[in-house]
């Protein structure tokens, strides 16, 4: 491949950063949460929970700050102007910029993931083996979408302050998500949204499953088989404890049956690939017939 050499040069550049292992590091310190709740609820596989715990919170943010000035910086220094030189098409430039920073954060995640792995071995003994690879792919796949965002945002801002704005007001949405989306339905259709009993509504629990870091939680609390939710693992399965109300969306609390098919958390993978797909789509189309200067 003709970009690869732009791309490992973007790979170095993450690795080489204090922002990788900064991530890394906050994915350990934070993931690393026994709990009672946790454990009743999976056992020895608590290890996995540890990721999810960790990732959910921190790789998006991490994921962005080192990716969202991967083309701004090569404006502001005028390297861009040598980037276009090269015997590389924009798309290639792009794919280079994108695969590297992916595999760079990609790493970070890894070497995170491996840490708590081995913690949990440690602390708990052997947990199993296909759930935690299903989350560690889902934690790559994941990774890939927040660095696609980061790139597509840096590609179409011209200003550095400009990028860091859309990356904190699409922090904001993500953290805000659930009542932003509960507003929306009681405002369209004059149902109040009570967390507690929440109503049986297939488009009100799909558009909560619809941020990168919903479907993230749904697909690896599918992998820990404790229930169909965006929420953290432990939470979801103190929510379906009976007698016990928790401030939680999860569809077997909610639905007779398992809800409709198209909230199945294998979708989830769905939406993942979705957000991974369109923002490099869309950073492809504006800096191939923009000005990339």
């Amino acid at each position: 491949m003709r970009w690869s050499p732009l791309a490992r040069s973007e790979y170095r550049t993450v690795l080489t950063s204090k922002g990788a292992w900064i991530l890394a590091l906050l994915v350990v310190l934070w993931g690393f949460r026994p709990t009672y709740a946790g454990w009743d609820a999976v056992g020895r596989n608590i290890t996995i929970g540890y990721v999810q715990i960790g990732v959910d919170l921190f790789l998006p943010i991490g994921a962005l700050l080192l990716s969202y000035q991967s083309l701004i910086d090569e404006r502001t220094t005028g390297s861009i102007k040598f980037l276009l030189g090269l015997p590389l098409t924009r798309t290639q430039i792009l794919l280079g910029k994108t695969g590297g920073r992916f595999v760079g954060v990609g790493t970070a995640a890894v070497a995170a993931t491996l840490v708590l792995a081995a913690i949990g071995l440690i602390e708990h003994g052997t947990f199993a083996l296909l759930p935690f690879l299903g989350t560690l792919v889902a934690t790559l796949l994941f990774a890939g979408v927040m660095v696609a965002i980061g790139v597509f945002v840096s590609t179409v801002a011209r200003r550095t302050v400009t990028a860091a704005t859309g990356v904190f007001a699409y922090f904001l949405a993500t953290v805000f998500w659930s009542r932003i989306v509960t507003s929306l339905y009681t405002a369209v259709t004059g149902v109040p949204v009570d967390p507690y009993d929440a109503p049986a509504s297939g488009p009100l629990f799909l558009a909560l499953r619809l941020t990168p870091d919903g479907a993230y939680n749904v697909l690896t609390n599918w992998f820990l088989g404790v229930g169909n939710s965006t929420e953290l693992f432990h939470i979801v399965y103190t929510k379906l404890e009976p007698g016990v109300s928790v401030n939680a969306f999860v569809v077997e609390a909610a639905f007779d049956g398992g809800g409709p098919w198209y909230l199945h958390p294998a979708l989830s993978l769905v939406v993942l690939l979705v957000w991974a797909v369109v923002p490099v789509a869309l950073a492809r189309r504006a800096f191939t017939r923009g000005d990339a200067l």
